[in-house]
């Protein structure tokens, strides 16, 4: 991958060999910001997500106040040791319908035990030097966490254990998975520390956090998925193999995706620092083929193994992307 600069700007995109682009040309303005979300709070706004500097505040707000509610863990557990009773609501397992309060009381209770409540999730972040790239004022990496804060909040609200893996060509940062009074906080303090680092090979990191989670649970994976397309879906297939439901986030700056360059620029490699001069007008029509001919790759790469697969854009409401992704979890 690849980064160009312009005067004292530097911008990102893929090399000849990659698919991908980042970055604007000293003659070309920033793209505008979005147009606010139908219905939505002014911070979903990717433009007053980059002025947040509180990702608990962030979390907590998106969830209580657009999603709550949507998403239910697929998964339950085999234990034997009684934990409490709540009441019924549509949709419960009738397994675990206590029929003898039925009998007694006319009223409907469900017997929970202590690991039917407790799932595991584990946020994946690619926290490698091309993830620094925006050509606005939200960075891939801090979309990545505004995104993994809000998904990590979701689920410890169900009680589920959240963890936390982020690499760049080592894995910099684990917070193990738990439910404890406490750990959301702690998490979410790490998180806001995470920084580009240097230069990842996705496929090697995804393979090495796979051994790291030792217990099956949801894994979701936010990345700009900048690596060999079957080496990533040989990588998300070790997850899967593991027992684990994996969840993949592709996250690209809307220049990466679109290529809106005119100028011709320096490209410099984001990780390597290799350089190149381009003429837009030569290069653009190729590169979006080949982004998009990427895009699909992993598309329907994921699709065959059973990976949820969504392509988000930085300038993209986080609700929005929330929704769409939830909605579709839902219904499935």
């Amino acid at each position: 991958m690849a980064w160009w600069s312009r005067g004292k700007e530097k911008l990102s995109i893929l090399g000849a060999s990659d698919p991908g682009v980042r970055g604007r040309s000293s003659g070309e303005s920033v793209i505008p910001p979005p147009p606010s979300y139908s219905g939505a709070p002014r911070f979903l706004d990717p433009v007053i997500l980059g002025q947040i500097s509180s990702l608990e505040l962030l979390a907590r707000a998106v969830v209580e106040g657009v999603i709550s509610g949507l998403h239910r863990s697929p998964y339950t557990g085999f234990s034997t040791e009684f934990a409490e009773y709540r009441q019924y609501l549509p949709g419960d397992d009738l397994r675990y319908l206590d029929w003898k309060l039925l009998g007694r009381t006319d009223r409907y209770y469900i017997r929970k035990y202590r690991a039917d409540t407790n799932a595991q999730l584990h946020v994946l972040i690619d926290a490698s030097r091309s993830m620094s790239y925006g050509s606005g004022p939200v960075t891939k990496l801090a979309y990545a966490k505004f995104l993994g804060a809000t998904l990590a909040c979701l689920a410890h609200q169900q009680q589920d254990a959240v963890g936390l893996i982020a690499f760049d060509e080592e894995i910099t940062t684990h917070v193990p998975a738990l439910n404890r009074t406490g750990h959301l906080r702690s998490l979410f303090g790490r998180m806001e520390q995470l920084e580009p680092g240097r230069e990842t090979r996705l496929s090697s990191m995804l393979h090495a956090a796979a051994e790291r989670i030792t217990r099956r649970g949801i894994v979701i994976v936010l990345s700009d998925f900048y690596d060999d397309p079957e080496e990533i879906l040989g990588a998300l297939q070790h997850l899967c193999y593991r027992g684990n439901d994996v969840i993949v986030f592709h996250l690209l700056d809307r220049n990466e995706r679109e290529f809106r360059f005119q100028d011709p620029v320096l490209l410099e490699d984001a990780e390597t620092l290799e350089q190149m001069h381009v003429i837009p007008e030569v290069l653009g029509e190729g590169y979006r083929e080949a982004i998009e001919r990427h895009i699909a790759q992993l598309r329907d790469g994921a699709a065959r193994y059973r990976i949820d697969y969504t392509l988000v854009t930085t300038d993209q409401p986080l609700d929005g992307a929330l929704l769409t992704f939830l909605s579709q979890r839902v219904r499935q």
